[in-house]
């Protein structure tokens, strides 16, 4: 299972619905091959190159890029997730953000953040009123192959977090 991979200090959180079935046999995040994330982080320029699913455990020493789900338990599709496991995991994300305080977490699913926080009015980019103070909320597409958005779209969306890193 991909487990979370956060410490103190990180400038960055990426935060999924839950890891994939592949993702949950390989242990790594975004491992799925459909899954866009690792070449949209690229083309960002949130990472200075193309990193692999199998490189995500350097990612919280090298670059400060931790990442977590808001429900540990793999699937196919997200909407198989029961609504105690969202309450549960929610409540978890919670805590786990109060303490390590990141300085950004990039929610990777509008859904993701209408879920963490129990509210439709959620919009794309970043938020005004974060979920735990003093961190940076932002609202980004899901890099899944299920996301019909092109490539392109979602490389815009994540540019937003580059300047928020420096």
């Amino acid at each position: 299972m991909a487990q979370d991979l956060l410490k103190p200090g990180l400038r960055l959180v990426f935060c999924g619905y839950n890891p994939s079935l592949t993702s949950g046999r390989s242990g790594h995040h975004y491992a799925h091959p459909g899954n866009r994330f690792w070449r949209v982080l690229h083309a960002s320029g949130i990472t200075d190159r193309l990193y692999r699913p199998e490189e995500d455990e350097a990612l919280p020493d090298t670059l400060r890029i931790g990442f977590t789900n808001l429900c540990p338990r793999p699937t196919r599709r997200a909407d198989e997730l029961s609504r105690e496991e969202i309450r549960v995991g929610a409540q978890e994300l919670r805590e786990k953000l109060d303490v390590l305080k990141p300085r950004v977490v990039a929610y990777a699913g509008i859904g993701v953040y209408r879920w963490f926080r129990t509210t439709s009015k959620v919009s794309w980019g970043m938020q005004e009123n974060p979920a735990v103070s003093g961190v940076t909320d932002v609202v980004l597409p899901s890099p899944s192959g299920l996301n019909r958005m092109s490539f392109d779209e979602l490389v815009e969306h994540y540019r937003q977090v580059v300047p928020l890193l420096e």
